[in-house]
């Protein structure tokens, strides 16, 4: 049986996807992290891996926090540092942080990271996830919805071709006002 493919973003109530429009808060890292820890990788494009391998690579090797970071960032900087990442690009030529290279056909990649046995792969970076929804391989849809207005971009979905009818499977409200919609495919997977 084929593993789950589940994408999580962070938005403001606006659809703003700015990284730096959330909120930081220790119940929305300790939520990734748990999320984190539950799947069998991460599939990230360029762009986010590069992000985060800069943000959190050295605090979760070291248990030293950046200046800019949270102590109570430590343990969400350890999973995301320990998890294994598939990174898809068409520029870079060899990845490391527990990571390997996707390249060539999107659709054909990610179906083989699919078919795979275990408990499902988290999918990161708002592009890829376009992309990938284009080709209609996700399974799942989390929107960590902050209760903020970020009034500027970028935003989800922009130019997407086509509608993709979602069912909601859940909802949560962390202590931090941010809720967690999470949603399926309205149809039969794959």
């Amino acid at each position: 049986m084929a593993r789950p493919l589940r994408f999580s973003v962070n938005t403001t109530l606006d659809g703003c996807t700015d990284h730096l429009a959330g909120i930081p808060s220790i119940d929305l890292h300790e939520d990734a992290a748990r999320r984190i820890a539950e799947a069998d990788a991460l599939i990230l494009g360029r762009v986010t891996y590069e992000m985060m391998e800069s943000a959190w690579r050295e605090p979760g090797r070291t248990g030293v926090p950046a200046e800019w970071m949270e102590p109570w960032m430590l343990p969400f900087a350890r999973t995301i540092d320990a998890a294994k990442k598939y990174v898809v690009s068409t520029t870079l030529e060899r990845v490391d942080w527990n990571a390997e290279l996707v390249q060539g056909d999107l659709r054909t990649a990610i179906s083989e990271l699919v078919r795979r046995p275990g408990r499902g792969l988290m999918l990161g970076g708002v592009a890829l996830a376009q992309s990938l929804a284009e080709l209609d391989l996700i399974d799942e849809y989390e929107f960590l919805v902050h209760p903020r207005i970020a009034g500027h971009g970028p935003t989800l979905f922009g130019g997407f071709s086509r509608h993709l009818d979602l069912r909601l499977a859940g909802v949560r409200e962390l202590p931090s006002g941010i809720v967690a919609l999470r949603y399926e495919r309205a149809r039969e997977p794959r």
